[in-house]
């Protein structure tokens, strides 16, 4: 059961309207690694959760709070989006070079050009649940495999991609009221950064996982090839680094730098396509042919192939009935 308060976890009102900042914004609602993501993300984790109680309780903490940040982003497009663009427009006439730049164009028509449209047409100056260019949030964003310490790591990488578009986002205004909205949303992506590598560690504190996940991939994996860094490309800077040498990482090898790879396999050729699909095949008379009695090489070779299965080729011996 989800309860709802209507005070938001923290708010400030920004100091003025900014219609193209709340398009800006969007992506922290509804982009592929914002809010709304990891609200949905730590949720499903939570609910698929089969592990111990105190993983499915902080996933489920953690997921409720992410509702309350998708809030107010919401409520603070809505406030950017208050008046706007018809403030902005008063006041960019009275800058001369706002009007220089806009020359004879109308001021109204110039902002209303860079903001979202939609957020007049479709919601009303409200928040939507898209990202800054007006894409759709989609379902396919979330990962929740039941593995925890796969899932943790996703979590991981959702928290650093999404704290890094909130900096850039803090550092696109001087709103002074915006800056410090989000300054509370960066400080609970620093805390949740931390939360998920302590996650991982717990997790292989507590033996269910190993650096390697799943850790039965030790036993299915060619462990010759387990530990070798590959050099796919010009150059060998990449030999410098702490992959190509030494200790791996899990304990269980050495790194080993292999200048360079030589294909382990044949070349191989797909099979050839099935003539009823009508796909190019290697040569012209491998092509269905019409229905008028023709047969093409493949379906020929089918056929006779057929009957020697079935026992139709060649003489055919008559089937006496027994006697007696």
């Amino acid at each position: 059961m989800f309860l709802h308060t209507k005070r938001l976890q923290y708010f400030t009102k920004p100091e003025r309207p900014d219609p193209i900042y709340a398009k800006k914004l969007q992506e922290l609602i509804g982009g592929s690694m914002g809010e709304m993501t990891v609200m949905m993300q730590y949720l499903f984790q939570g609910w698929n959760c089969r592990g111990p109680a105190k993983y499915r309780d902080m996933l489920l903490d953690i997921g409720t709070e992410e509702i309350g940040h998708v809030e107010m982003l919401a409520t603070m497009v809505a406030f950017l989006l208050d008046k706007a663009p018809v403030e902005m427009q008063e006041e960019g006439v009275k800058d001369p070079v706002v009007g220089a730049v806009m020359g004879g164009s109308n001021p109204r028509d110039v902002i209303v050009a860079a903001m979202n449209p939609q957020h007049e047409i479709v919601s009303g100056q409200g928040a939507m649940p898209a990202d800054s260019v007006g894409f759709p949030w989609n379902g396919r964003f979330i990962v929740a495999s039941g593995n925890l310490m796969a899932d943790f790591r996703s979590n991981l990488h959702a928290e650093s991609q999404g704290l890094m578009q909130a900096v850039r986002l803090y550092e696109m205004t001087d709103d002074r009221g915006v800056r410090d909205h989000l300054s509370f949303m960066i400080a609970r992506d620093t805390m949740h950064q931390n939360q998920w590598l302590a996650a991982i560690e717990e997790l292989q504190s507590d033996g269910f996982e190993d650096t390697v996940t799943p850790k039965i991939a030790y036993e299915y994996g060619k462990k010759e090839h387990a530990y070798q860094f590959w050099n796919h490309s010009e150059g060998t800077d990449s030999a410098e680094g702490r992959w190509a040498k030494g200790e791996s990482i899990d304990g269980k090898g050495q790194f080993e730098y292999v200048a360079n790879p030589q294909p382990l396999a044949d070349e191989i050729e797909p099979p050839q396509p099935n003539p009823n699909l009508h796909a190019t095949p290697k040569s012209p008379a491998m092509q269905k042919t019409s229905d008028n009695g023709l047969k093409n090489v493949v379906d020929s070779v089918t056929e006779v192939a057929g009957e020697i299965l079935s026992g139709n080729k060649g003489t055919k011996k008559e089937r006496r009935p027994n006697k007696g």
